[in-house]
């Protein structure tokens, strides 16, 4: 007997940015239960354009909770109920026999819908862009020990710097923010002493071009620590407004 499972999804489709999009319902019959969302997706796909319809759009690549793209919000969660995971990393077994599931794209004015569940992230590029990066030539990489790093210093640098930019954070604060992003990127350079010559400068060009880009403020929700598939904590966000007060007075 099989154990494959049968599922309604409620999927939102929109043509493009102008158009004004809705939600559609599909049946989805005979998925594995081992099966991730986007591969339900992909199976979802199959069936539509063996019926010669437009299958649904929706960003993925690594498949393995790495590089950030697959973001949905599910049931009105970003990246679904289970915690500390991606999108391509939740599996149908989640889900019961016979369940509606609601699949739609992060909401924010900083990410706009391109089509269907794909939206412009762009934004983040742009944040990173304008200071998350060391730009001294130090020359050649000096040796493993050469600079000394107390281990709790290198151990909250680290926890800052897997963030993958998947834009949950920001799906999941009710002000649209992206202070979470921002204050990881920040964070795993100003705690190093490679990232301290630039330091001011960091903070004031990221914090600047984040609200350029149309994300609200953070109001200290915490939902975004709750939606970060790597649990990065909004500790990072109490230190980016350390690190941009000191930059604005110094």
């Amino acid at each position: 007997m099989s154990d494959n499972t049968n599922f309604t999804v409620r999927v939102w489709r929109q043509a493009g940015p102008d158009d004004k999009g809705r939600l559609v319902e599909y049946d989805v019959a005979d998925v594995p239960p081992t099966m991730s969302v986007l591969e339900m997706l992909d199976l979802l796909n199959e069936n539509l354009i063996k019926k010669g319809e437009i299958p649904i759009e929706f960003d993925s690549d690594c498949r393995e909770g790495i590089c950030g793209m697959c973001g949905l919000a599910i049931d009105g969660r970003a990246h679904g109920e289970k915690l500390a995971c991606t999108t391509c990393e939740l599996r149908m077994r989640n889900y019961k026999n016979g369940s509606t599931i609601t699949i739609e794209p992060f909401r924010a004015k900083g990410f706009p819908i391109i089509k269907d569940l794909v939206v412009d992230r762009s934004a983040f590029d742009r944040i990173i862009a304008a200071g998350g990066y060391v730009s001294v030539n130090a020359g050649s990489a000096p040796d493993a020990n050469a600079i000394p790093v107390p281990k709790d210093i290198a151990e909250k640098a680290m926890d800052a710097a897997t963030c993958i930019g998947c834009g949950a954070c920001v799906a999941a604060c009710p002000n649209a923010s992206a202070s979470l992003f921002t204050s990881a990127k920040i964070s795993q350079f100003a705690l190093l002493p490679q990232g301290q010559s630039e330091r001011k400068r960091r903070a004031l060009r990221m914090i600047e071009q984040m609200d350029e880009e149309g994300f609200g403020n953070c109001s200290n929700h915490a939902e975004c620590e709750a939606a970060c598939p790597k649990s990065i904590s909004i500790e990072n966000i109490a230190r980016m407004r350390r690190e941009y007060f000191k930059a604005t007075i110094c």
